[in-house]
């Protein structure tokens, strides 16, 4: 190795003990809590959008993150390591099939939608499971209402057909 790899590395590692930098990926919903400095003042500006690119280059990795803000498309890259970064939070992770999204510029509305990851705990199953001794209950419990029902529908029809007698007399 070199040594500007050598100053990098040593650069980037002070700079992850300093701060945690959450793990996201592109088509990932992200906010990006940025310090801004006025003249004397210093206030954090916060931007939420998509991130539709992420650059991998050690020290100079970077992403753009695209939101659409009163019908126009903003995108703005943010170095990943730069000092001004206060915080990134992942609001929802995306399902999609490219690195690079692009193409999300062109369109608009729901054709720009990106579908949820769900991700699956390691070691715990979703499924439900079912066991036999419930599903033999409500079979017992559906039959019995049903014939309840059929004996209050009887019924019903019993005492209509005697209210038309009585007034047909």
């Amino acid at each position: 190795m070199n040594r500007i790899e050598d100053i990098e590395k040593k650069h980037l590692e002070t700079i992850l003990a300093g701060k945690k930098i959450t793990e996201f990926f592109p088509g990932d919903t992200v906010k990006v809590n940025v310090r801004i400095v006025e003249g004397k003042r210093q206030r954090v500006q916060a931007f939420e959008g998509v991130c539709i690119a992420k650059k991998k280059g050690g020290i100079n990795s970077s992403f753009t993150v695209r939101k659409v803000s009163f019908g126009e498309g903003v995108e703005r890259v943010f170095q990943l390591y730069s000092p001004n970064l206060d915080s990134i939070e992942l609001i929802r992770s995306g399902k999609v099939r490219r690195a690079k999204l692009y193409y999300l510029r062109d369109r608009s509305g729901k054709s720009a939608r990106i579908n949820e990851k769900i991700k699956k705990k390691l070691g715990v199953d979703l499924t439900p499971e079912i066991k036999e001794q419930d599903s033999i209950d409500v079979g017992s419990v559906d039959n019995s209402n049903k014939e309840i029902k059929s004996d209050s529908t009887a019924e019903a029809q019993k005492e209509k057909i005697q209210d038309t007698k009585l007034k047909q007399k």
